[in-house]
């Protein structure tokens, strides 16, 4: 496989882009495709037998199993830091280390409509923060010291927009290749 394949592989959607301006109307397409992954991901997931989900959707990537549980993972994480920083003057956040959570057991074995049940609830409420953010609360900033970044609420919220619909498209594109 060729470099390229991988990288397309990788980054099905490309990575993420921050515009030069977040408009609102961006920034309102970003709270959507929040509020609207859970179904989303249900939606790339349904009918997948066991084996499918134990299928890696790239060479060296993690499983559809494992992927879905790192977006729980993930999403969760990113709630916290949204409330961190809506309530701390630019906040340090707690990286981890997502490689190893998806290799602990629940991330390798746990029923995934456990995931999708905690996505659900997760963005439910996740979305209504969003909506009722102010743009001064999207300015607000938290710090996050493995990149030694500070970055705004707005771009986390297009971050993590992206972020969804990257893993959605690692499930979908594996689909059409495998013909599932």
């Amino acid at each position: 496989m060729q470099k390229d394949d991988i990288e397309l592989l990788k980054y099905p959607i490309g990575q993420f882009e921050k515009p030069q301006e977040i408009t609102e109307s961006i920034l309102a397409e970003w709270i959507l495709d929040i509020k609207r992954l859970p179904q989303q991901l249900t939606d790339a997931v349904e009918g997948l037998n066991k084996e499918q989900l134990a299928t890696p959707y790239r060479p060296d990537g993690w499983t559809v199993r494992q992927t879905v549980h790192h977006v729980a993972d993930s999403h969760i994480n990113a709630y916290t830091r949204f409330k961190l920083a809506l309530t701390e003057s630019i906040p340090t956040i707690r990286p981890y280390e997502e490689q190893l959570w998806a290799e602990l057991s629940d991330g390798k074995n746990a029923p995934i409509e456990w995931s999708l049940t905690l996505l659900e609830a997760l963005h439910l409420r996740w979305g209504m923060l969003l909506e009722n953010m102010t743009k001064a609360d999207f300015n607000k900033q938290l710090f996050h010291p493995a990149t030694r970044h500070t970055n705004p609420l707005n771009v986390m919220a297009g971050m993590y927009s992206w972020h969804g619909r990257h893993h959605v498209a690692h499930i979908l594109e594996l689909r059409k290749r495998m013909n599932w």
